[in-house]
């Protein structure tokens, strides 16, 4: 099963961006994670539409946005003409969720929603006929540095049963903490996405391109 390898660009080197962005695409990763945040949903600030649009003129490649904000349904025709591909919501944080996800899909975008560690299956099961990607947070979101949390492995088994997945159609993606080990672990059990920052990627004595190639191995 190929892997979805996206670089959590809120770890990259932003005083050699243009390199940082060169070196990734050599090495192949299937695209970009940008996470936005607002002080509010979660208590951090991500990167800003500055970021973003640079990134995505910078790489022909996916780019998917992260939103970690609330009423997330006011920005969609922003993020969606920015170019990106792929466009998270945290459905908690959104009035009207199902509309959100629709009005994603009306710009010839995926769909995703992004998963806390203690949102249940149970809360999310309404939406998942109609989104394309679900992202399950292996961390509490808002700061990266953090430890993975083992009792999602639990959600993540649910999500990934086959009579479950195949009824909705969705692939699954999984950030926080994810280090090689949790790549082998995970893509093994049917996991097909990996957002990778401090743990698998960034700040490492090895290239980009022999990281990627590794992973992808596994």
């Amino acid at each position: 099963m190929s892997k979805i390898l996206l670089p959590s660009m809120m770890l990259a080197d932003f005083g050699g961006l243009k390199e940082e962005i060169k070196a990734l695409d050599n090495a192949d990763v299937t695209g970009y994670h940008i996470d936005i945040m607002d002080g509010q949903f979660v208590p951090n600030f991500g990167m800003g539409l500055q970021d973003l649009e640079y990134i995505r003129s910078a790489t022909n490649k996916p780019i998917d946005v992260h939103l970690m904000i609330d009423n997330p349904d006011k920005y969609i025709e922003k993020f969606a003409d920015i170019g990106v591909d792929v466009i998270y919501i945290h459905p908690e944080a959104d009035t009207h969720p199902t509309r959100t996800l629709q009005a994603i899909k009306d710009k010839d975008k995926k769909a995703g929603i992004a998963i806390n560690p203690g949102t249940s299956v149970e809360s999310i099961q309404p939406y998942l006929s109609i989104v394309d990607y679900i992202m399950i947070m292996t961390v509490n979101p808002g700061f990266a540095g953090q430890k993975y949390l083992d009792f999602v492995d639990e959600k993540i088994d649910r999500l990934i049963n086959p009579e479950f997945k195949n009824k909705y159609n969705y692939e699954i993606l999984v950030d926080g903490a994810i280090s090689p080990e949790k790549v082998e672990k995970l893509s093994k059990k049917g996991v097909k996405g990996f957002v990778l920052g401090s743990s698998s990627l960034f700040g490492k004595d090895k290239s980009y391109a022999d990281i990627i190639k590794e992973l992808n191995d596994l």
